[in-house]
Order: C-alpha cells, then sequence, then structure tokens
C-alpha cells in the first residue's frame, strides 16, 4: 500500500498538470493507496480555495475516491458521515469535528452557525456558547 499527499490527489481529480495527472493516475490504478484524514481535510480546501470548486462537488469528488476499490481511507466511516453532512450544509472541518465526538455528552463551539446547521442535520448535542 502507498499512502498519497494532497497533491497526488488533487492531480488525479482535477488534471489540471497533465504530466502530473498521468502519474497520479497510474500510481491509483496500479497500488493499492492509502488516504489520510488529514490529506482528505487538505485536499477540501485546495479544491475549493485554489480552484474555486463548491464544497458539494468537493465532497461528491472525495466520496468517489474513496469509493474506488484500491482506495483505502482513514477512519472511512468517519469520512464517509462528515462528506455526507457537507451535503447537508456543514462545512468539511466541522464535520470531521463533529463527527469525531462519539462518546462524548455534547460538542461545544462559539460558532452560532455552525451550530444552528450541526443541530439541524445531526442528533449530536451541538452547544452553542
Amino acid at each position: 500500500m502507498i499512502g498519497i499527499d494532497t497533491n497526488v490527489l488533487v492531480r488525479y481529480l482535477t488534471g489540471d498538470s497533465p504530466a502530473q495527472a498521468k502519474v497520479a493516475r497510474t500510481l491509483v490504478e496500479e497500488n493499492e493507496v492509502f488516504i489520510g484524514t488529514t490529506v482528505l481535510l487538505e485536499a477540501d480546501w485546495v479544491l475549493r480555495s485554489v480552484y474555486g470548486f463548491s464544497a458539494v462537488a468537493v465532497a461528491q469528488a472525495l466520496r468517489a475516491f474513496a469509493g474506488l476499490p484500491q482506495v483505502n481511507v482513514e477512519d472511512a466511516d468517519l469520512a464517509s458521515l462528515a462528506l455526507s453532512w457537507v451535503g447537508k450544509g456543514l462545512d468539511f472541518a466541522d464535520a470531521l469535528h463533529l463527527a469525531r465526538t462519539d462518546g462524548c455528552v455534547a460538542f461545544a463551539t462559539f460558532d452560532r452557525a455552525f451550530a444552528k446547521r450541526a443541530l439541524a442535520v445531526t442528533a449530536i448535542d451541538v452547544r452553542q456558547l
């Protein structure tokens, strides 16, 4: 298994550098690869901020990539849950934070908008301070 960096994932998804995209595609297609949660998080940020993709489009692309048979995702269930919440209006980073609270009695935040969105999509007790 080969762990991949954000830049490999971004080249694979965007094809913005044809030579690097070809290398990324070959690497992913010919090997079992591992993608860490931090790589997913950074890819989300890069694709939204640098490439201008919508949060929902990024979540769809990351889910599709994660669903490839040769791709192994760190905490796959957690990542899948967080990506599903993006489709319901949460920011991916916030969704990851929230998904990690399994076993906690509540999640506290000063972010009023996040708390409101989180309460609308999860059963987690999100407390706006």
